[in-house]
Order: structure tokens, then C-alpha cells, then sequence
């Protein structure tokens, strides 16, 4: 089953930079298909593979930061190829 997942790491505190670039760079060098833009960041692929990577890379997010809001909202679909039609 492929998905799409949006997530926006949102840390609660100064210096918050190199945590959500930390966290964006685990997700690039995941071979799966990342896409980014300045509110979020997508994930794309089979349900598994994007699962199990998430899984470890919001861990790891978490614990870089004293205090922080993270935002999951996932697609039943691989909405990867979207283009607006208007």
C-alpha cells in the first residue's frame, strides 16, 4: 500500500535550526521520495518502508530537542506526482 505522509517538526525553543535540519537530512538519505517546502516536508512510498523509517527518524528528532510540537497528517495514496489544476 503506498502513502503519503506531511510532516512539520515545530520546536519549542531557541536555536530550534539544526534539529529540523537534522531531521530533513535523515529523511533525504532515506531513498525514498522527499519533497520539501517552507512549512513541511512530504514522504512518500509503501506504507512499511515509510512507517518504519519515521519511526526511528521521529525518535531521534524528539530527543534533539528540550520541547517541540510534530505534525503527521498521512494520504492513503501516493500524491507525490500532484500538480494543481488551477
Amino acid at each position: 500500500m503506498k502513502i503519503s505522509v506531511e510532516l512539520t517538526l515545530t520546536p519549542l525553543q531557541d536555536n530550534y535550526e539544526p534539529a529540523i535540519i537534522q531531521f530533513i537530512k535523515s529523511l533525504r538519505n532515506s531513498g525514498l521520495t522527499v519533497l520539501e517546502n517552507p512549512l513541511s516536508t512530504q514522504v512518500y512510498g509503501d506504507y512499511d518502508e515509510v512507517m518504519a523509517l519515521l519511526q526511528k527518524e521521529i525518535k531521534v528528532a524528539l530527543e534533539a530537542i528540550e520541547k517541540g510540537l510534530l505534525y503527521v497528517k498521512i494520504v492513503k495514496s501516493d500524491r507525490s506526482d500532484y500538480e494543481p489544476h488551477f
